[in-house]
């Protein structure tokens, strides 16, 4: 039977939630994708031109059109999901699984062991995880037994050989470590008590174990057993140590999955933490290579359920920046404020340090590409209108309220443009004020610009926090510019990035290529300030020296020194030679004063 017409296969398609698949030619999967409903949405791909040059080339390809219907869009996102998995289509954007994860083991057993393991085995036992991070099993199981003495031997524990003295105390027994359930000194009750504990702090609620060790500690004490007690103590301050550094939100919040997105023209980077009684047990980072123009959604859709799946994830409430469409059963928050919000920006933050950790500097040997991708990013990153392709910083050196200066410098395509950096002599500030001199600098600058009919920046940047921005402002004000030059004000430590009207700062990824470039500029306007200031300090400590020679006045000090070069040479010359440039008279008080 030969293959229908892509016209008749459209008009045969219904109208209802489903999963089609694309084939090619040769009968090869190529997409799989899923739909409310699945006539309109097949039918667009064939009906609009589309910018993505990879879906052209897709549609160009597509000679037969499979559907799956099925009784709800998530039933059809479960799908989607799993036939991708199964194929995997080479247009469908794909999310590697690590099969290698580690788990910890409750093992079902008598008075049972916990151990680390990468292989679930389906005997009964209790398995927690996978973890993303070795170090967090480790951590655990440190933590673990360092509050509850278990055994770690692999013996059969059963009731008729320990009655039959099958088994001699080990060193861990000695060393404490154990209390050797396998000679019956320790009852199966008291190690089941210990058991369920640690199955809530592996869930991540540490507050049963708390509370058992604290009544403990009370009753040692009434009994006057106090070294008994302080080693109770210790357990307890162990345990909240441990539970201090992982809660960072309400304790509350407990059963939760958190996932946030990140994405740019290749790249989608999508963070997921899951959080049990306040704590975060679990984060993950996982990287996306965009193949079509998926959206945030989409892909934030797709990552989710894999997630899931993958971590057997049974939370039934999930916090994303923006409404997905997700499996029965789990509810859909998008926080706009407090703890959960926070939380939710957590995730957003990681998300953004994992991109900027994953990303690798290609070099590239068309440079203006990658002065875009720069000048892209910074547009981004700092919430401009227009890329920053000509930045200005301004820096005052004021030390010890002496000599006041300020500094300009400028950067063209995210580098030092040397030839246009600026020194500034304080005219009208009387002492210290660094404000003031903001204001009288950045007014100047701009006036001379605007007067010259210079090319003005895209973006200025003021050494300083809110103080130095409002002044900057007020010049931007006299001059009519305020609007047409971004401007931003950067705090000690380049921790905080001020905006004009926003009290609240922002902060930039500390490995970001927009915050080298800012920490650049800011090196820069401080180390040609400095300079600028250092020069004319000594140059002031120079004239001083020469002007307190009576008799000697400025002109014949600006002689010498075009002479001599310097004051040291001046002291070192002799009577002949200093009165061959100033003359007999004023060379012998000059000499006289030296000698």
């Amino acid at each position: 039977m030969s293959t229908p017409s892509l016209e008749l296969q459209l008009q045969t398609l219904p109208g209802s939630p489903g999963v089609y698949q694309y084939y090619d030619k040769e009968g090869k999967i190529l997409y799989v994708g899923k739909a409310k409903n699945l006539k309109k949405r097949v039918s667009s791909y064939f009906q609009k031109n589309h910018e993505n040059g990879k879906t052209r080339v897709l549609v160009k390809k597509i000679v037969s059109i499979k559907h799956i219907v099925v009784p709800t869009e998530t039933d059809a996102l479960l799908l989607e999901n799993n036939l991708i998995k199964k194929y995997q289509p080479r247009y469908n954007v794909m999310l590697k699984d690590d099969k290698t994860y580690p788990w910890i083991c409750l093992k079902k057993e008598r008075f049972p062991r916990v151990f680390q393991t990468r292989n679930v085995i389906k005997d009964g036992s209790e398995y927690f995880g996978p973890y993303t991070n070795i170090k967090t099993v480790r951590i655990l199981l440190e933590l673990i037994r360092g509050l509850y003495p278990l055994r770690t031997c692999n013996y059969d524990l059963s009731e008729e050989k320990i009655s039959a003295n099958k088994y001699k105390v080990c060193l861990e027994y000695h060393l404490g470590n154990c209390k050797a359930p396998c000679e019956g000194l320790q009852s199966v009750e008291e190690y089941d008590e210990q058991t369920k504990a640690i199955r809530q702090i592996l869930k991540g609620n540490f507050k049963d174990s708390l509370l058992q060790f604290k009544s403990q500690m009370k009753e040692l004490a009434s009994e006057m057993k106090f070294e008994e007690a302080q080693k109770i103590k210790e357990k307890i301050e162990i345990l909240e140590n441990y539970q201090a550094k992982s809660t960072i939100v309400n304790p509350k919040i407990s059963d939760v999955d958190v996932f946030s997105i990140v994405s740019d023209e290749s790249y989608a980077y999508i963070n997921f933490l899951q959080l049990s009684y306040g704590s975060i047990i679990r984060s993950h980072t996982v990287e996306i290579k965009k193949k079509l123009d998926e959206t945030d959604k989409e892909l934030l859709e797709l990552t989710i359920t894999e997630i899931r799946q993958r971590f057997h994830l049974q939370s039934k409430e999930i916090y994303v920046p923006f409404l997905v469409d997700v499996p029965k059963g789990i509810k859909v928050t998008v926080p706009k404020l407090g703890d959960k919000k926070q939380i939710l920006d957590l995730s957003h933050r990681n998300a953004k340090f994992y991109r900027q950790e994953r990303f690798k500097q290609v070099k590239i040997t068309d440079p203006d590409r990658h002065v875009k991708r720069i000048m892209t990013q910074m547009k981004k990153d700092l919430r401009l209108s227009e890329e920053p392709r000509h930045i200005e910083c301004f820096d005052n050196s004021n030390i010890q309220g002496t000599n006041p200066v300020a500094a300009c410098v400028v950067f063209k395509n995210g580098k030092p443009n040397k030839k246009e950096y600026r020194h500034y002599n304080i005219k009208t500030v009387e002492g210290p004020d660094d404000f003031a001199s903001m204001e009288e600098v950045v007014f100047r600058r701009y006036k001379r610009l605007l007067e010259e009919e210079q090319p003005l920046p895209q973006l200025i940047v003021i050494d300083g926090g809110k103080g130095q921005l409002s002044s900057a402002l007020k010049s931007l004000d006299q001059l009519e510019l305020r609007g047409k030059i971004a401007i931003i004000g950067i705090a000690k430590r380049l921790e905080e990035i001020y905006y004009p009207g926003d009290s609240i700062p922002m902060y930039l990824d500390k490995k970001s290529e927009t915050l080298k470039i800012i920490q650049h500029l800011r090196n820069e306007a401080h180390r040609f300030g400095i300079t600028f200031h250092r020069n004319k300090r000594s140059n002031a400590a120079i004239n001083s020296e020469l002007e307190m020679i009576e008799g000697i006045g400025e002109k014949t000090i600006v002689e010498l020194l075009k002479h001599f070069k310097s004051v040291k040479r001046i002291k070192e010359a002799t009577l002949e030679n200093l009165t061959a440039v100033v003359g007999a008279s004023r060379a012998q008080k000059i000499y006289t004063n030296f000698h």
